[in-house]
């Protein structure tokens, strides 16, 4: 929860606007300042105070205790025009809020924190328990001093400026080792313990035999993912407790899905009892991976049987891939989650014009695979390969990747090996639509007239149905020197169904610099001004010019007068 603390009117407005666009995220405090930031501190994960920073600083000061469970503060000026990181930048995300307010009410994200004023994630923000000189390596990178990265296991990082050798360095581990000097143990969520357990087995004897089983064959605990069981075991109290307490969830898969799993050391027992010849195994073992700890049982101290299994396995690398679309080509255009993503991947691949859009964007230590037009596919393998490495990989396209983009041959690529992450952009149809009014407003098609990858048969036969059917239709690739007559071919086909009057909108490079428009009819449309940098959209007979702009209405029914569509 986040709490809101604001002293004046101005101050109440804004906080209006957080409390509104996040209800369900805020908590509003009222009553005397100091009693309300007292308060909030102590029962919100985050603050916002809209309120001076000094101010702020004499009243939080007494109430600080340790930095990794403080609360973040974000403090928002009278005037609305910066949003400062005060308190708890990376543990109380203190920093991320900062951006998100500032986003939302129009002002400048202050953020003074070393390793993002200078684009390096920090090491306490990578999402994985940390140990170690946290402060020391970090202060090595931002001098520029080589820190090496020692990868036991693979795992998808953001990009770091790291060295193949240094004096310092940050290891990648599962293994419960102590951080040597200058050292910083990265705990990646890479173990999957398989736990069984009769009816009744209690909290301690569950938590007691995992974490036997870890310390015995030198595992942290800390890289533990989840516990894995069987459905039937989804509520035994002796599990749900031990997750609880080793902070993981519980995840349970049927058993005859565990049935399936060739294992080391089936039972009759768990067969007997919940259909499977194996629990902890099986359900440690079917996402694949090392099997680290073979199945062993807890030991009682009263002598009495064992009441829980265990096994531990090491699940596969799993790269990340996020295919993400960088909108039309305007800066403001390209959404906040894609700019996320951008500053997440430790490889980017794409076209070359598309990189120069978003190079600015990257963190140090990315590494840019770029290749020219025509080599979509060959991108879509580099970016999948380098996924299945273990690296955390972002894929562009503009517009929408989705769209007549890289998405498609990237997932025609990828089997279930990676994770794949889709980030919508804006695609040229919705700005060019914007640009001419609303043209898009009932039922559309869109069109590409590229006949590289479709024959013109299919391609002459959807043009055909979406005339027939009254659609409006946006048309992509329309014309380029060597495909000079399928746009002539595709207007003379709507021309059939259409009136000559029909309204076309022409827009060229929406939203960049060099953006052009105009608005003409299916009659005037001269084809040889249009080029692949173009996207044409063809309306319906029921698409209107008013007042220069494109509107198809939401229904059929127009009113009487001029006003517009009902």
């Amino acid at each position: 929860m986040i709490g809101l603390i604001s002293a004046t009117a101005a101050g109440a407005a804004a906080r209006d606007r957080l409390a509104a666009a996040w209800p369900e995220r805020t908590r509003v405090y009222e009553g005397p300042v100091g009693d309300a930031v007292r308060a909030a501190f102590a029962e919100c994960e985050q603050l916002v105070c809209f309120l001076a920073t000094g101010a702020v600083v004499r009243l939080v000061a007494p109430l600080l205790g340790d930095k990794a469970s403080d609360p973040g503060v974000v403090c928002v000026d009278e005037g609305g025009r910066f949003a400062v990181s005060l308190v708890g930048g990376h543990g109380g995300g203190a920093n991320e809020l900062a951006r998100e307010v500032g986003g939302l009410l129009g002002a400048e994200p202050v953020v003074t924190t070393a390793t993002d004023a200078v684009g390096i994630p920090g090491l306490d923000t990578l999402g994985m328990p940390y140990e170690g000189d946290v402060a020391g390596v970090s202060r090595a990178l931002l001098d520029g001093e080589p820190v090496a990265l020692v990868p036991e296991v693979v795992w998808p990082l953001p990009p770091l400026p790291l060295a193949a050798e240094g004096d310092r360095r940050i290891r990648v581990t599962d293994r419960a080792d102590e951080p040597a000097d200058g050292e910083v143990l990265l705990r990646p969520p890479t173990l999957v313990v398989g736990v069984g357990a009769s009816k009744g087995a209690s909290v301690e004897e569950v938590l007691g035999l995992v974490r036997a089983s870890l310390r015995e064959a030198g595992l942290s605990p800390r890289s533990v993912a989840e516990l894995a069981t069987v459905d039937a075991k989804s509520e035994e109290a002796g599990i749900v407790g031990a997750a609880a307490l080793l902070g993981v969830p519980v995840v349970t898969y049927p058993a005859e899905e565990l049935a399936g799993v060739e294992v080391p050391n089936p039972s009759g027992a768990p067969l007997a009892a919940v259909g499977t010849p194996s629990v902890a195994e099986a359900a440690a073992l079917i996402g694949g991976g090392e099997l680290l700890v073979p199945k062993r049982k807890s030991e009682r101290a009263d002598g009495q049987p064992a009441m829980a299994t265990c096994a531990v396995v090491r699940r596969p690398a799993r790269g990340r891939l996020a295919v993400v679309g960088l909108g039309p080509g305007a800066r403001d255009l390209l959404t906040p989650r894609a700019e996320a993503e951008l500053r997440r991947a430790s490889v980017l691949v794409g076209l070359d014009q598309y990189v120069d859009q978003i190079r600015d964007l990257l963190r140090p230590g990315t590494r840019v695979l770029e290749s020219g037009l025509g080599a979509e596919e060959e991108r879509a393998r580099t970016a999948v390969a380098e996924a299945r490495k273990g690296q955390a990989v972002a894929l562009i396209g503009s517009g929408d990747a989705g769209v007549y983009a890289m998405a498609s041959p990237a997932l025609a690529e990828a089997s279930d090996d990676i994770d794949v992450i889709g980030v919508p952009g804006v695609t040229a149809a919705l700005a060019a639509g914007a640009i001419l009014g609303a043209p898009l407003g009932h039922d559309h098609v869109s069109i590409s007239l590229s006949d590289l990858h479709t024959p013109w048969e299919v391609i002459e036969r959807r043009v055909r149905a979406a005339a027939e059917a009254d659609i409006v239709v946006t048309f992509y690739n329309p014309r380029s020197r060597g495909r000079d007559w399928q746009l002539p071919k595709a207007l003379a086909i709507l021309a059939e169904h259409r009136e000559p009057a029909t309204p076309v909108g022409v827009v060229r490079n929406a939203s960049r610099p060099d953006e052009s428009s105009r608005l003409t009819s299916l009659a005037e449309l001269d084809p040889a001004t249009v080029d692949m940098m173009t996207v044409v959209t063809v309306g319906n007979t029921a698409t209107r010019n008013i007042a220069g702009r494109m509107v198809t209405p939401r229904g059929y029914r127009w009113q009487a007068s001029q006003e517009g569509p009902k």
